[in-house]
């Protein structure tokens, strides 16, 4: 199973925030690379399909805490499904992502699902269903009931954007953030987790919590 824990990187200085890796999914021209730079670069422009992966990093204040984020967009194409794969291993979370006016890209999210469940516990990852391109309302073919009963049914967040109007972007990503950020105090609040045979479960852990309050945030 992989080790989903943010981790200070070896040799990281004292105060630097916290970083987890998060991995966005879903079938190719639903949006994903728009999310990406949208929330990192607060910019939107014609993009071309990704091949293999491409690689993010930003910074996120949330006033009492603070952490980083590795982005990592992996491509949409059937050709690269088995690829993508070895990009979410290790992550601490995944955003599940459909274009609202194809059915098929929701369809196909339940593949994404079942690769993520295949690679983590239940719970192990904060997973978030992101339905993409409100912006084309008039062409929807899944609504927002079906979004939230799928996220609901399955345990994942759930939210509507639109990387083209910058609509609830920062949104998802804070909201991710901030459920890592309980998940890491549930964590401190129960104790180290350790295995059967009462030997630490990782020397990979979650620092504290209050050291991530304390982690500077400046970009």
């Amino acid at each position: 199973m992989a080790q989903v824990d943010g981790v200070l990187r070896p040799g990281a200085a004292p105060g630097q925030p916290c970083i987890f890796k998060l991995v966005l999914l879903g079938s190719g021209s639903v949006g994903k690379s728009s999310l990406a730079v949208r929330y990192v670069k607060n910019d939107f422009k014609s993009i071309l399909p990704t091949v293999g992966c491409a690689f993010f990093t930003k910074v996120v204040d949330l006033g009492a805490a603070c952490l980083k984020f590795e982005i990592w967009d992996t491509a949409g194409q059937e050709k690269y499904h088995s690829v993508c794969r070895l990009y979410f291993r290790g992550a601490s979370a995944a955003l599940l992502v459909y274009d609202i006016t194809r059915k098929d890209s929701f369809c196909k999210v339940q593949q994404w699902l079942k690769d993520l469940e295949e690679e983590f516990h239940p719970g192990e990852a904060v997973v978030m269903l992101v339905g993409n391109k409100t912006d084309l309302e008039e062409e929807r073919e899944v609504t927002f009931e079906e979004g939230k009963e799928f996220a609901e049914s399955k345990g994942l967040l759930f939210m509507e954007t639109s990387a083209k109007r910058n609509y609830q972007v920062a949104e998802v990503f804070n909201a991710v953030a901030r459920e890592l950020l309980r998940r890491a105090g549930a964590r401190e609040a129960s104790g180290p987790m350790k295995p059967l045979d009462g030997t630490p479960a990782s020397l990979k852990q979650t620092p504290p919590l209050q050291e991530m309050r304390k982690s500077c945030c400046s970009r």
